[in-house]
């Protein structure tokens, strides 16, 4: 048993690599399932633009899910914050780094094709407007707690419903 924790761990660590398309870098990504049965589940990373002129991310897809979308949390009438699709996706500004994080901005897939299980990996395509495709392999962490000190806007139990603030920095 410590033989395939050992080789989980490893494969985690060799998928967490940051992957560059131009001056598009993908870092600190991971996946995780709403819950241990849901049939949904979502991916966070930092997107750093190291170019001079900005960019977007316009789309996203894996073949995961039935549905990969581009995502965010936003606060509705009652104060209850909910999940919404993005049409027009997320600017990434030149010299800027934008955060797809729990509670925020997000990669949402829908009708999972298979179980996110600890230290798998998921194959996701990022579509940016300017820099075109990237591919990137996000590993699968259940494991991972959103930032220490962040806001929390749902339920304490690492859910999907549990976030903390996206923003660009």
């Amino acid at each position: 048993m410590k033989l395939k924790t050992f080789f989980g761990a490893a494969a985690l660590a060799l998928t967490a690599v940051p992957a560059f398309a131009q001056d598009i870098m993908v870092h600190d990504s991971y996946a995780r399932a709403a819950s241990p049965s849901a049939m949904a589940g979502a991916a966070f990373m930092q997107i750093m633009n190291h170019g001079d002129s900005g960019d977007r991310l316009i789309d996203v897809r894996s073949d995961v899910a039935k549905r990969t979308e581009l995502h965010t949390h936003i606060e509705g009438d009652n104060g209850v914050m909910q999940m919404r699709q993005v049409e027009g996706g997320f600017a990434i500004p030149a010299g800027e780094t934008h955060m797809l994080a729990r509670g925020g901005d997000h990669v949402m897939f829908m009708g999972l094709n298979e179980s996110l299980n600890h230290g798998d990996s998921v194959t996701v395509t990022l579509v940016f407007e300017n820099a075109g495709e990237v591919e990137v392999q996000i590993p699968v962490d259940l494991e991972r707690q959103p930032d220490h000190g962040a806001m929390s806007h749902g339920d304490q139990n690492g859910d999907e419903g549990e976030a903390d603030e996206g923003h660009s920095h």
